[in-house]
């Protein structure tokens, strides 16, 4: 894969940037330069949000059913590149090959499902709410959306909100993360390749500057964003203040509870992906495992938990053969090096060192780390309260499930929290009084499928609607009612 200079897509072409200002896009397993991608100019970012209105009244008016035909298309084409697109994020993020994959296939079923659009957006009527008057609601788009994406899941996450927004009616701007763009490259020239209008979809990359400029844009409606809780809560104020709809979905602080008549076997295979999939770079991975049992079942399956951590296979995401790939820089290495460090300070017990690293495949150590675990963590240390976002895992014992709830509860975070059991009161009464959005039975990655919405509680979630299913669609769109009599 030759570097090269990306190029941001506005109006339906592929245009370069006119910024000096690139970022270095490289390959964290290997640190091999795959790209530059450009930080765009005010000006580039306001072509790309006039492009997107001046397409909006000509796609506004296409039938809806016209415009989830070319959704049919883009569907059939990221089949066909599957294993491309897969690859791309692999190379640019860290991720395991098979990661990668799920991924792709996850991104796929948004697109299936915004095609149900004719009904999705279907409003209400009722005949003669009064003598001789009929009210009916319908739901109508509003224009430009735009969206600031995430790293850790670059191709998927744009695809929470781009094909619901299009296919509502309405044009949008994307901004991917500045360290993994190349993904959406990728779609965006299946989606050229579509035929959509030109200005219907655009691509504007760059940082901070860029996500301001689009939030403060007098034509963008509705602003989605995935990422930290602190940068969140700053967009959330921001669209406040400028009067639009947000989408806000931010951090989390996962528990895992595992209770002592859990399948022992099925439950530890869950959490080695929970804790340790994606190299922990995920806002649903396990965090927090907490434990309720005697001693003997204690020991029995912290032993087999640390077992299995230890022979993850960690190396080069594009080696089949590997079950954890980097982390996706230096930068997040350092800097959950630094947690660990955090951990020992405070009187954590740290079981399996990370740090020590044991890679296959040749791989240089810049972006790499070993699974961590600490036993003897406590609710008030930093291991147990902060986003770590990265292959830590920190093990609390309880004295029962009551005391479960009460420390997941008491958390800042409310994105997931996931129970093992096979006690139908323990499992009824987890989910009745949890305080999280995604909540598990014997699942260890809550990951709400593409016609549930992706739920987010306390600083997990900014908003009111969510993104994905019917609640995606009430965000692009606006209802009006309108009321009838005839003369």
């Amino acid at each position: 894969m030759e570097a090269k200079k990306i190029q941001n897509y506005i109006d339906g072409e592929w245009v370069d940037s006119k910024t000096q200002d690139y970022l270095e896009i490289r390959d964290p397993a290997w640190g091999e330069l795959l790209a530059i991608a450009p930080m765009a100019t005010p000006r580039e970012v306001n072509d790309a949000v006039k492009a997107a209105q001046n397409a909006y009244p000509s796609w506004r008016n296409t039938p809806p059913v016209a415009r989830a035909r070319y959704l049919h298309r883009l569907i059939a084409l990221l089949e066909d590149n599957f294993d491309e697109l897969s690859m791309v994020q692999t190379k640019e993020h860290g991720k395991t090959i098979d990661e990668s994959r799920g991924e792709t296939r996850r991104g796929i079923e948004m697109v299936e499902v915004a095609t149900g659009i004719p009904s999705l957006m279907q409003g209400t009527n009722i005949e003669d709410v009064a003598m001789g008057m009929d009210e009916y609601l319908i739901n109508q788009p509003m224009g430009v959306f735009c969206c600031i994406a995430p790293f850790n899941f670059p191709f998927m996450v744009p695809l929470w909100f781009i094909p619901f927004a299009i296919a509502c009616g309405n044009t949008f701007v994307l901004k991917p993360s500045p360290r993994t763009p190349m993904s959406q490259v990728e779609l965006f020239k299946l989606m050229d390749e579509v035929g959509l209008p030109p200005g219907v979809v655009n691509l504007v990359h760059g940082g901070s500057e860029v996500a301001n400029g689009l939030i403060e844009h007098p034509l963008i409606q509705g602003v989605t964003f995935v990422g930290s809780t602190p940068v969140a809560r700053q967009i959330y104020r921001k669209c406040g203040v400028e009067g639009k709809r947000v989408i806000a979905q931010a951090g989390a602080k996962n528990f895992i509870v595992v209770m002592p008549d859990a399948e022992i076997e099925q439950t530890l295979v869950s959490l080695i992906t929970s804790f340790f999939g994606n190299s922990g770079q995920r806002c649903l991975s396990g965090a927090n495992l907490l434990i309720v049992g005697d001693d003997n079942f204690y020991r029995d399956f912290v032993d087999k938990f640390v077992d299995m951590a230890v022979n993850i296979r960690v190396g080069d995401g594009l080696d089949e053969t590997v079950q954890m790939g980097p982390l996706q820089n230096a930068d997040s290495k350092k800097r959950v090096i630094g947690f660990i460090e955090k951990g020992i300070s405070e009187g954590a017990k740290l079981v399996l060192d990370g740090r020590k690293l044991n890679l296959v495949g040749g791989v240089p150590e810049t972006c790499f780390l070993n699974p961590s675990v600490f036993e003897n963590v406590t609710p008030d240390m930093t291991l147990a309260k902060e986003e770590i976002f990265g292959p830590v895992a920190s093990i609390l014992r309880t004295r029962d499930l009551n005391e479960c709830i009460t420390l997941i509860s008491a958390s800042p975070f409310g994105n997931a929290a996931s129970i093992f059991t096979n006690n139908g009161k323990w499992s009824r009464q987890f989910q009745h009084e949890v305080v999280a959005g995604n909540v598990g039975v014997n699942v260890g990655v809550v990951a709400p499928m593409a016609f549930f919405p992706f739920g987010g509680r306390k600083d997990s979630f900014f908003g009111i609607l969510h993104g994905q299913g019917r609640e995606v669609i009430r965000f692009f769109t606006e209802p009006k009612i309108v009321i009838t009599r005839w003369f």
